[in-house]
């Protein structure tokens, strides 16, 4: 048997004086509330990034292809393009792509009882994956699409309804001005449906309808779209599927992802990565003076101790080991319990949500979270593995505690 294991593990179940029992205590429950602190932190940046990136990709997609326009606006009517099945080709046969939908855009102002407000009217084809955007429809159907013409029903965001005195099912009018000639047509549409994502940027300003409305109100052909919506099996691989598309489209055409697009929300998604690094230091900082600590009122307790191992031969590195070993199961003992911990608080705020938030500054209602074993894993191992390095320091003391003096101590 390991001596320095025996020893040490002798010691840290043996009754501790009362000074040092609670050194013992406050250390472990000061690594138990980092470790906890640092997993629920992990969960809720997780949960937080994608519970909102999703909010957009589900509107736009993740990437986005169109004819290249070098002075137009990110979020304004795209230039007519006619359908390309060489180009829709490329775009399906690149690895990584799940889904390519049609779609174009219209600015239009909406009118209901003499009150007036500007949106851009999103068009869709009948094939469009209405499933990614169901989840966020409070009130209504989706659009119901017929053969013989445009469907007369659109759908609004919450936010639009509310400032216009809409409800379901109202009959309202929706103008269009043609950026040719500045002539003005408007139709009659029904409101299917209510949506409200919880970003309001995008709430106050779209509203979904059918493309073949866009393409009758601007003189399009029936195969001319505004570009197409690409969906990617893994969102964070959006960034060099863009890639292998740009170098396969015409020159004509441009693929940009939808970060790049709006990268208001995403640049301030990518600082919660920040926030997320402070807290681990910080937590990190405080488990270690804890343990430290610890281990130097646990070496001055045991002095004597060490003055009479010394005397009969043990080594400086074996009474080294055997404080490690205790401080190692303060540590670990610490980390079990923040383990539980941060875990819990997190399966319970993922299955009531009893953590609530602003939906007007965090997008969400609640706390979201996202859960990665591996990531809560390696944030108690590389706990355990710091703490045991960074514990070396203060027992290499040991090596400076005289036997003599040490037996002399009181």
């Amino acid at each position: 048997m390991n001596t320095s294991f025996f020893i040490a593990k002798r010691l840290a179940f043996s009754k501790q004086q009362a000074f040092s029992r609670f050194i013992i205590r406050l250390s472990i429950g000061a690594t138990a509330v980092g470790v906890a602190a640092m997993i629920i932190t992990v969960c809720f940046v997780n949960g937080f990034q994608q519970t909102v990136a999703e909010k957009i990709y589900s509107f736009w997609g993740h990437i986005r292809v169109q004819h290249f326009e070098p002075d137009k606006s990110l979020v304004a009517e795209e230039m007519a393009i006619t359908k390309n099945e060489a180009v829709l080709s490329t775009i399906k046969n690149t690895p990584g792509v799940n889904r390519v939908q049609a779609f174009a855009t219209k600015s239009a102002v909406i009118e209901n009882n003499k009150n007036i407000d500007g949106v851009l009217l999103k068009g869709i084809e009948n094939s469009y994956d209405s499933m990614r955007l169901k989840p966020y429809m409070i009130e209504g159907k989706w659009i119901a699409f017929n053969d013989s013409s445009y469907s007369k029903e659109i759908i609004l965001s919450k936010q639009l309804a509310n400032l216009l005195s809409i409800q379901l099912n109202d009959i309202i009018n929706i103008y269009f001005i043609s950026s040719d000639n500045g002539t003005k047509t408007y139709r009659k549409l029904k409101v299917a449906g209510i949506y409200k994502t919880g970003i309001e940027e995008y709430d106050k300003l779209f509203a979904i309808g059918d493309i073949r409305l866009i393409q009758k109100v601007n003189n399009w052909e029936s195969d001319q779209i505004g570009g197409y919506e690409i969906f990617t099996n893994d969102y964070h691989l959006a960034d060099s599927i863009n890639t292998l598309l740009l170098n396969e489209l015409p020159t004509q055409w441009m693929s940009r992802t939808i970060q790049s697009i709006y990268p208001n929300i995403f640049d301030w998604l990518s600082i919660q990565d920040v926030n997320r690094n402070v807290i681990f230091i910080i937590m990190a900082i405080v488990a270690i003076i804890n343990l430290i600590t610890c281990l130097l009122i646990l070496i001055l307790e045991r002095t004597k101790m060490i003055g009479i191992l010394k005397s009969i031969g043990a080594s400086d590195k074996n009474i080294i080991q055997i404080f490690l070993y205790h401080a190692t199961v303060i540590a670990g003992l610490g980390i079990l319990i923040g383990f539980i911990m941060g875990t819990g608080i997190s399966l319970l705020q993922q299955y009531t949500g009893f953590i609530k938030l602003d939906e007007s500054s965090y997008y969400v209602t609640q706390a979201p979270i996202l859960i990665i074993w591996w990531q809560i894993a390696a944030i108690c191992l590389a706990t355990l593995c710091i703490c045991y390095l960074v514990l070396i320091i203060p027992a290499l003391l040991i090596k400076r505690i005289n036997p003599i003096s040490a037996l002399q101590f009181r």
